[in-house]
């Protein structure tokens, strides 16, 4: 008899599924840096008193085309942006500063003590070209200080900062710049583009672009000709109003106070505009001679005083944060040969013979792990050989080994994995003799 067609379409091997590019899977083996950032970064988060906030993957599209700018690259090429099926135009968010601020807004925060201080880490969407430390979904761990206008913030920010990564063993160096008000970056604007067109020739077709979009982005270009171009624009230094030069001295001060080392950066930028005043980056600091700006930054921030009020707050409230990229961070850790601590090795592995040993096992696990025990086991497997293979590849310290007699005969085996040795005991004293092996 023939086979029907949908038969043999049912044996063909079916393609497996992969990962959207630019995504990733984060493994197992790969998780003890990701919970060793984690940790660090909760840690300094309590020690400086910032409260955690968690804000939606999705928001509003307004939200961030109203607040980075219509132009940026961000919101123009590089934002997941649909009609939900409520005909809501919506975005999965790239950034979470205008989030964290939308909940400042909403939630009445403005009658809180000021400054309110939240720290938020989470998921970010970009659809942007996949390259080595930088995903379409990636991860970002950010603090933010809304209600404090005074130097001493963005100071005490910086180095909050610095002192993230000292604790991760990272070396770094701290970029800073001011790029003042509104009012006199459309005045800067006007001389870098002129200065901009007398080079056009030379410029990338991103520069040329930006020139007409958003001519800031001009300083940040990682391209070798622009940049070499562009270190000889005006500075935007140079058009600062008397009160953000006044700011930006007493930042200077502030650090030189506490001890943090800084290079003063006049073509940094940033590119989303609600950025104003102090923008700071923070680069590895690898002992070589990289130039300023032609490494990634792993961290960036800055100040954005107009941000409230231009999202519906009753009023201009100063504000200034950072943002970290995690992949950036752990990557950077591995070519500094940073090694982070090893995961706790399992006090106790339980090996099991047979399905009424298995039985007694589950319930013996949930005892030993109740006592404070960091326990692990196999009961999927049923070979006692393969199950003590398993306890010496995850290092356990003790195996206990549970068959179908020692059931009967209500004991059990502890084996030191160490030296080798082992002794049967009755399984009430269990706990006891584990507590004396393992003190």
């Amino acid at each position: 008899m023939a086979e029907s067609k949908e038969g043999a379409a049912d044996k063909k091997k079916s393609k497996a599924v992969e990962t959207l590019r630019g995504m990733r899977d984060i493994l197992p083996d790969e998780q003890i840096y990701w919970e060793y950032f984690r940790r660090k970064a909760r840690e300094i988060a309590d020690t400086y008193s910032y409260g955690r906030i968690e804000t939606p993957i999705l928001e509003q599209e307004k939200l961030f085309s109203r607040t980075l700018g219509k132009q940026t690259d961000v919101v123009e090429k590089e934002m997941y942006v649909f009609d939900d099926k409520g005909g809501d135009k919506v975005a999965l968010r790239p950034e979470a500063t205008a989030s964290v601020v939308r909940a400042y807004i909403n939630h009445g925060m403005l009658n809180l003590p000021q400054p309110v201080k939240m720290w938020y880490m989470g998921p970010m969407f970009r659809y942007d070209r996949p390259q080595s430390g930088r995903y379409r979904q990636f991860y970002q761990y950010g603090l933010e200080v809304i209600g404090g206008g005074d130097a001493v913030v963005d100071a005490q920010l910086i180095l909050i900062a610095t002192k993230l990564f000292e604790d991760l063993g990272l070396k770094v160096k701290v970029e800073i710049n001011s790029i003042g008000t509104m009012q006199t970056r459309q005045e800067y604007k006007i001389e870098l583009v002129a200065y901009a067109r007398k080079n056009k020739k030379d410029l990338c077709e991103d520069c040329m672009r930006r020139m007409a979009k958003n001519p800031l982005r001009l300083l940040d270009c990682k391209v070798e000709a622009c940049h070499a171009i562009m270190k000889n624009a005006p500075q935007i230094v140079d058009w600062l109003d008397d009160p953000s030069r006044d700011h930006f001295m007493e930042l200077i001060e502030y650090l030189d106070e506490v001890g943090v080392p800084y290079v003063l950066n006049p073509h940094l930028v940033r590119g989303l505009d609600y950025y104003n005043r102090t923008v700071f980056e923070i680069v590895p600091d690898r002992g070589d001679d990289a130039e300023s700006g032609s490494q990634s930054a792993l961290a960036a921030g800055g100040r954005y005083d107009e941000l409230v009020e231009m999202m519906g707050g009753r009023e201009q409230t100063p504000a200034v944060g950072f943002a970290v990229g995690i992949e950036r961070a752990i990557l950077e850790m591995k070519q500094q040969n940073v090694e982070p601590p090893a995961m706790p090795v399992p006090d106790v592995f339980f090996a099991q013979l047979g399905k009424e040993a298995r039985r007694a096992s589950l319930r013996l696990f949930e005892e030993v792990r109740k006592a404070g025990f960091n326990v692990v086991e196999a009961f999927g497997k049923a070979s006692l050989k393969a199950q003590l293979e398993s306890a010496n590849k995850v290092g356990a310290h003790v195996a206990v080994i549970l068959g179908q007699q020692e059931v009967q005969d209500g004991t059990i085996i502890v084996r030191d994995m160490d030296s080798g040795s082992q002794e049967t005991i009755p399984i009430e004293k269990l706990i006891d003799n584990l507590k004396r092996i393992l003190k």
